[in-house]
């Protein structure tokens, strides 16, 4: 009797998110040194923490509402209507601080679709999914229907949520 191979089928899913907020870009060349805004959408991509190929006895990598419940939900907290501010721009910090009541977040970097897609991967998830058993593999961050950012889990997760929380969140309501 020939016994089935183990699967070899990696299994993901991905929960689609979305929020509003502002930013500018720090020394950026055109316009988008402006203070601007987008309807954002973001793609979260996980697998379980077990390689992807196991399921739970429903047949679930997880439930896609938990997933919804963290991430919108750290996303609401934090980032939706607000203000995505780089560190290094004291301009456009004096300038919100002038603002009340006023929303806005500190970035450790400048507020790029590409620094968000990868601050939402190596710091977010890492926090608001950790005893859920997934691991976000890859981020999208959708800035416009037509553009949009990919990071992208490379080798193992490490723990960087931890190291790089240099973000600050300030909300006067």
């Amino acid at each position: 009797m020939i016994e089935a191979p183990a699967s070899v089928t990696e299994l993901s899913l991905i929960r689609q998110l979305k929020f509003c907020a502002g930013h500018r870009l720090y020394q950026h060349e055109s316009k988008c040194a402006f203070f601007h805004g987008h309807n954002y959408r973001v793609d979260i991509e996980v697998m379980g923490r077990n390689g992807g190929t196991e399921v739970d006895s429903v047949g679930r990598i997880v439930d896609f509402s938990k997933i919804k419940e963290r991430m919108l939900g750290w996303l609401d907290e934090n980032w939706d209507h607000a203000f995505l501010l780089f560190k290094e721009d004291a301009n456009a910090l004096a300038a919100i601080q002038m603002v009340q009541p006023t929303k806005y977040f500190v970035m450790p970097s400048n507020p790029t679709a590409e620094n968000m897609a990868r601050y939402l991967l190596e710091v977010v998830a890492p926090l608001v999914l950790d005893d859920l058993g997934v691991v976000a593999r890859r981020v999208i961050v959708w800035e416009t229907d037509e553009s949009c950012a990919v990071a992208s889990l490379i080798g193992e997760p490490v723990d960087l949520g931890r190291a790089i929380l240099s973000a600050v969140r300030v909300d006067h309501r």
